[in-house]
């Protein structure tokens, strides 16, 4: 478990580093005049976290209306009024707290890319 957390801080400390590498080497050249992929890390990590976000909001939205539909047909039975009230409160604080996820994650990576002039792409 130690190695594994001094791996982490090592990996963050020298991220900068490695996502700049091909700007100073010319790694991006020579990877594309290889054939290979010549995808930024950043570029991927800002993909995957917008792919991820966007899944997780979906799936809150679709929560909220699963909820809105299981009150309209509760039928006035308290018992079911209550579990879709739950459902729904769950949802949104769901929902809520993946908005502020991406603008959190959003205001990091605008961050960075200023204070350190790598570009990062921060899509909307």
């Amino acid at each position: 478990m130690r190695f594994i957390k001094y791996k982490l801080i090592l990996l963050i400390a020298f991220f900068p580093l490695l996502v700049s590498a091909d700007e100073w080497y010319g790694l991006d050249e020579a990877a594309g005049s290889a054939g290979l992929i010549t995808r930024k890390p950043s570029d991927v990590v800002t993909n995957i976290i917008n792919a991820l976000l966007g899944l997780l909001s979906t799936l809150f939205v679709v929560l909220i209306i699963l909820g809105g539909f299981k009150w309209m047909t509760s039928g006035g039975n308290k018992d079911k009024v209550q579990e879709a009230r739950d459902l729904l409160r769950n949802a949104a604080i769901g929902l809520v707290i993946t908005v502020l996820s991406y603008a959190i994650a959003r205001y990091v990576l605008s961050e960075f890319r200023k204070n350190t002039g790598v570009q990062i792409p921060v899509t909307t």
